[in-house]
């Protein structure tokens, strides 16, 4: 071989090598970035009260007993900052500055309180869920869909998630 031959060949194992590497931080990236669409995979609404057990009178007791319940199934913590959970009316609550853990829920109370890692409070003075039907939809910061529950008349889907007195998806009333 000639040492033009040689240079030649170290060229081109060197180009190939750097190919390599650059095809292998493409796909390091690629998965990166699908990482946030693989832990919202993780999140979902899983319990539903929209029927506050009692005489629904407006009180702090009666509308905090009305809730939605999002979980958490995955290892990782996930940012809920700007998500939202809405009603078919077009209520809607945004989360702020929340991030929801690993394994764990988070209660969403439609009335007033301090909100903590385990319950949150939509400062609301009237209901949100209706009794009969309806629906609460999660959203991301992006308006990306992410679960939805829904009961009564035309329910998308019904997956014994346990809500209500009855332990059907009936929740809270207007």
């Amino acid at each position: 071989m000639s040492v033009s031959t040689s240079v030649t060949a170290r060229r081109l194992a060197a180009a190939v090598l750097a190919a390599g590497a650059l095809v292998g931080s493409a796909s390091v990236s690629a998965s990166a970035a699908a990482q946030p669409h693989a832990d919202r995979s993780h999140v979902a609404i899983s319990r539903v009260q929209s029927d506050a057990p009692g005489f629904d009178d407006r009180s702090a007791r009666s509308l905090n007993a009305e809730w939605v319940e999002i979980t958490n199934s995955g290892r990782r913590g996930i940012n809920l900052d700007g998500w939202t959970l809405s009603d078919r009316d077009g209520n809607r609550y945004t989360f702020h500055h929340y991030r929801l853990g690993g394994r764990a829920t988070v209660r969403i109370h439609t009335g007033y309180g301090r909100d903590t890692s385990r319950d949150l409070y939509q400062d609301r003075r009237n209901e949100v869920w209706d009794n009969r039907s309806d629906a609460a939809t999660l959203r991301t910061e992006r308006g990306r869909f992410v679960d939805s529950v829904s009961w009564g008349r035309h329910h998308d889907r019904d997956d014994n998630r346990g809500h209500g007195r009855d332990d059907h998806r009936g929740h809270g009333g207007h």
